[in-house]
């Protein structure tokens, strides 16, 4: 079973940054793609920014495109979400999520981090 460990979340203001981190737990594991949702309260979960393992292919939300940058070390088996220009809407639980190889969705999900920003 692959636990995914998410760290790096917290409270900043507005026009900081953070940088988040995910990693799976339990030694290296080969994963196709890994991604990063949030959900603010009182909204779904939405998609944020995903990258794949094999090239760094990378996708983006259109509301953190230019703010946010997701990249990867295959050395540290570690997947990061660095955060730019944080604006208060930005304001969310954050959650890891990885598909496997040959699977079509995300498998596996972290706890959540939160992160919050002040106007």
């Amino acid at each position: 079973q692959v636990q995914l460990v998410e760290s790096g979340g917290g409270l900043v203001q507005a026009g900081n940054s953070l940088r988040l981190s995910c990693a799976p737990s339990g030694g290296t594991y080969n994963w196709y793609l890994m991604g990063w949702f949030r959900q603010a309260p009182g909204k779904e979960r939405e998609f944020v920014a995903s990258i794949t393992r094999s090239g760094g292919i990378t996708s983006y939300a259109d509301s953190v495109r230019g703010r946010f940058s997701i990249s990867r070390d295959n050395a540290k088996n570690t997947v990061y979400l660095q955060m730019n220009s944080l604006k208060p809407e930005d304001t969310a639980v954050y959650y890891c999520a990885l598909r496997p190889i040959l699977s079509s969705s995300y498998n596996y999900w972290g706890q959540g981090t939160q992160v919050t920003v002040s106007s």
